[in-house]
């Protein structure tokens, strides 16, 4: 599973930015998939992770109700809509594809995407 992040950039606080995470391979579905994010000098840490079918969803306390993570297996696309972003959000974002659930640390995860950095401005 070759995995493609995208959609990071520049962006005022309180703005908002898209991320989507493209698989190469067929077997999607099968995967939960996740959002880590690292800033400089920090250790990369979990944002948000989705279950296979997409009915099953966390996230870490900070993005609670500014985040909403997606997928559409049809599509092997993994979305991640961020709203009210805040200055402290900056970081490089990556994908990541792992099997079983409660996966929340990195070494958890087979899979990663290459990271797109989003930046928000105060």
């Amino acid at each position: 599973v070759q995995l493609q992040a995208s959609g990071g950039g520049l962006v005022q606080a309180g703005g908002s930015l898209r991320l989507s995470c493209a698989s190469s391979g067929r077997t999607f579905s099968p995967y939960t998939m996740g959002w880590f994010r690292q800033a400089p000098g920090k250790e990369r840490g979990l944002v948000t992770t989705i279950s296979g079918s997409g009915r099953t969803t966390y996230y870490t306390d900070s993005v609670k109700g500014r985040f909403t993570i997606s997928r559409d297996n049809a599509k092997v696309t993994m979305y991640l809509q961020m709203n009210s972003l805040k200055p402290e959000d900056t970081a490089v974002y990556y994908c990541a594809a792992g099997t079983g659930w409660g996966l929340r640390k990195p070494s958890d995860y087979d899979y990663w995407g290459q990271g797109t950095q989003v930046t928000v401005s105060s």
